[in-house]
C-alpha cells in the first residue's frame, strides 16, 4: 500500500516550548486516520506543518512518496481551527469566490459539490444563518474545490450536537469510500473517531505515543479474562498446558488475561487451586477502548 503522508522525526519548537516531539506518521492510501489527543496535544501543529501553514523546526514530511512537497501539497484539502467561510454569502457565493482564488475556470463543479456535502438545497440563505454543522460542511466543500487526494480535517466534529456529528460522519465516510479521499482528522472526541477510522495514531505532549490499526485496537480491546495472582509464571504455565487455552497473554502489570475460555472460569480457578496457586481475582470483562486511549494519552 502506498503512503500518502510519512514524518520522519518531525518537531516544532515555539522559543523553548516543543509543540511536536519527533514524531515519525505514516499514513496509508485510503486511511481514514484518526488523530487523537488532549487539546494542546500537538495535533493542530502538526497538521500546519503538514499543509504548509508553519515551518517545521527539524524533521521530513513525504507526501505521496514524493520530496517534492510544495507540489504534492495541491493535492491537500485542509480545514483547520475556525472554518473559513463568509458569512455575509451564500453556500454557492463562497465556493465561487474560492473557485477563483484557486483558479478555476468555471463554476460547473459547484453545485455537485454543494449536494455531496448536503447544502444543495440552501438557496439564498446566508452562511451566518447556518448551523454549525452546516458550516463545518461548507468549509469541508470549500476544502474538496481542488479534487483533493487527501483530506486533512482538524477538530471537525467539536462543538456539534449529536446530528451534526452524525452529518460529519456520514459525510466523510462518503468521501472515503466513493471519492477514495484519504482522510486525517483530529479530535478528543474518542467514541466518534472509533467509528470511523482505519488507523489511529495518539499524541501526548508532542510525543506520537503509538501508532495502530482499527484491527488491532479491537485485540486490544476484546473481552477477555482477567487472573490476578502472586505466582503469575506457574499460573501461565498451568493455563498452556492443563487447561489448553491457545489465547492468553501475560500483561506488563502481571495480570493475566485469557481470551479463548471466557466461560470457564470455575474451571481454571479450579485448577490453579489444585496446583496450589492463590487466585486473588478472576471475573470476566471487556476492555473499554475509551479507557484504553486516555491511558495513551497520558491518563485524565
Amino acid at each position: 500500500m502506498s503512503l500518502v503522508l510519512k514524518t520522519n522525526c518531525l518537531t516544532k519548537k515555539f522559543g523553548k516550548q516543543i509543540a511536536v516531539n519527533e514524531v515519525n506518521m505514516n499514513i496509508e492510501k485510503g486511511d481514514i486516520y484518526g488523530f487523537i489527543g488532549k487539546n494542546g496535544a500537538g495535533k493542530t501543529t502538526l497538521m500546519k506543518m503538514v499543509c504548509g501553514l508553519i515551518s517545521k523546526s527539524k524533521g521530513e514530511i513525504k507526501l505521496f512518496e514524493s520530496n517534492d512537497v510544495e507540489k504534492e501539497r495541491k493535492r491537500i484539502g485542509c480545514v483547520i481551527e475556525e472554518p473559513a467561510i463568509y458569512e455575509g454569502m451564500t453556500a454557492r457565493q463562497n465556493l465561487i469566490y474560492y473557485n477563483k482564488l484557486l483558479g478555476i475556470p468555471d463554476n460547473s463543479n459547484i453545485e455537485p459539490l454543494l449536494k455531496s456535502v448536503g447544502l444543495g438545497d440552501t438557496g439564498k440563505k446566508k452562511a451566518k444563518q447556518f448551523s454549525l454543522g452546516m458550516k463545518q460542511r461548507l468549509s469541508i466543500a470549500v476544502a474538496l474545490l481542488g479534487n483533493p487526494d487527501f483530506l486533512i480535517l482538524d477538530e471537525p466534529i467539536n462543538g456539534l450536537d449529536p446530528s451534526g456529528i452524525r452529518e460529519i460522519r456520514e459525510l466523510i465516510i462518503k468521501l472515503n469510500v466513493e471519492n477514495k479521499i484519504t482522510v486525517l482528522i483530529s479530535s478528543h472526541i474518542l467514541g466518534e473517531i472509533s467509528k470511523i477510522a482505519t488507523k489511529y495514531g495518539i499524541v501526548d505532549k508532542g510525543v506520537l505515543v503509538d501508532e495502530f490499526t482499527a484491527e488491532e485496537l479491537k485485540n486490544r480491546c476484546k473481552r477477555c479474562l482477567p487472573i490476578k495472582t502472586k505466582d503469575v509464571e506457574k499460573a501461565a504455565y498451568i493455563i498452556k498446558n492443563n487447561i489448553k487455552s491457545e489465547d492468553f497473554e501475560v500483561l506488563d502489570s502481571g495480570e493475566i488475561c485469557v481470551y479463548d475460555l471466557l466461560d470457564k472460569s470455575a474451571e481454571i480457578n479450579v485448577e490453579l487451586i489444585k496446583n496450589n496457586i492463590i487466585v486473588t481475582s478472576i471475573s470476566t470483562k471487556d476492555k473499554d477502548a475509551e479507557e484504553y486511549f486516555v491511558k495513551m494519552m497520558g491518563g485524565n
